[in-house]
C-alpha cells in the first residue's frame, strides 16, 4: 500500500519504497545475492580457504554496476582490490619464474610474466575457478553478458587475489596459486601467449604479405584501470583489433586476432 499512488508526494513515496526494500533485504542481500554468496563459500571450501573479513570477500566479487544500482547499500566495488591484486600477482609470479626457470634471461622472464598476468590468461584462471557465477552484477551488466566478459573476469580474479592477500597474507595466496596457476605455467599453457606480435611478424615475413603497423584507436578509464584498444594493419588494412589494460597488451591481442584471421584465409 505504501508504494501505491496514494501519498503526499512522489519523492516521499519513492523514499518509503526504498526503505522498505532495504528492510526486506537487510544487509543489502537479496535472494539472488545469497545464492552468489553460497557459491563463493562453496568455492572457498573446495580450495580449503577461509576469510575472516566477510565484507572484504564480498567486495572482491562486487562489480561497480551492482553498487550503482544499490546506492542505499553500504558496499564498495572491487576496483581498488584489483589494483592491489595486480601487484601481488606480479610479485609472486616473478618469484616463481625466478626460482623455477634458472636458465631464462631477464628479457625472456619479463615476456613470460607479461603473458601470465595478461587478460586472456587471467580469464582462463577465473573460468577455472568458476568466478563468473559468483560476481555481484547490476541488472544492466547482467543483461549484456557481463558474467562472460573477459575484462570483468580478469578483474575479479585480481580483486580476489588482493582480498585474499589482505585477509590471509601472501603465503596463503602463494598456496592458492600453487593449485590454480603454477601448474599451468610449468605445463607451458601461457607460453604461446608470450609474444603474438613476433608470431604475426614471422608469419607475414614468411609469406611475403607486406607491412604491419599498429595503432591505438582508443584509451579510456582511470589511471589504475585503463582499457586500450589497438588495431594491427596489413598494408593499411585492419587485420585485427584487440583490447588490453596496457598499450602493449592491446597490441598483443590485436596480433592474436590477426593470426587467427590469416590462418582462416590460408585454410
Amino acid at each position: 500500500m505504501l508504494c501505491s499512488q496514494d501519498g503526499t508526494s512522489i519523492i516521499k513515496r519513492k523514499l518509503v519504497c526504498e526503505v522498505l526494500d532495504l528492510t526486506k533485504n537487510r544487509g543489502g542481500l537479496q535472494q539472488s545475492d545469497r545464492k552468489q554468496l553460497d557459491k563463493i563459500h562453496t568455492f572457498l571450501n573446495d580450495y580449503q580457504l577461509t576469510f575472516e573479513n566477510e565484507a572484504l570477500l564480498k567486495q572482491a566479487f562486487t562489480h561497480s554496476s551492482y553498487v550503482n544500482e544499490h546506492r542505499l547499500t553500504v558496499r564498495s566495488d572491487n576496483e581498488r582490490l584489483e589494483f592491489l591484486g595486480d601487484a601481488v600477482l606480479e610479485l609472486l609470479v616473478s618469484r616463481f619464474l625466478f626460482k623455477n626457470f634458472p636458465d631464462m634471461k631477464e628479457g625472456q622472464l619479463t615476456k613470460l610474466r607479461a603473458a601470465i598476468v595478461c587478460e586472456p590468461s587471467l580469464v582462463i584462471l577465473a573460468n577455472a575457478c568458476g568466478f563468473g557465477e559468483m560476481i555481484f552484477l547490476g541488472r544492466g551488466e547482467e543483461a549484456t553478458g557481463g558474467r562472460t566478459r573477459p575484462a570483468l573476469l580478469a578483474d575479479v580474479f585480481e580483486a580476489f587475489i588482493g582480498a585474499l592477500y589482505l585477509d590471509q597474507g601472501i603465503d596463503v595466496v602463494d598456496r592458492f596459486l600453487e593449485t590454480v596457476m603454477y601448474p599451468k605455467i610449468s605445463a607451458g599453457v601461457f607460453s604461446q601467449m608470450a609474444d603474438y606480435k613476433s608470431q604475426l611478424q614471422e608469419m607475414v615475413q614468411r609469406q611475403n604479405l607486406g607491412v604491419l603497423d599498429y595503432e591505438v584507436v582508443s584509451e579510456k578509464g582511470p589511471a589504475h584501470h585503463k582499457e586500450f584498444v589497438s588495431n594491427v594493419c596489413l598494408n593499411g588494412k585492419v587485420l585485427g583489433t584487440g583490447k588490453g589494460r596496457t598499450k602493449k597488451e592491446s597490441e598483443q591481442m590485436a596480433a592474436h586476432v590477426a593470426i587467427q584471421s590469416l590462418k582462416k584465409e590460408n585454410s
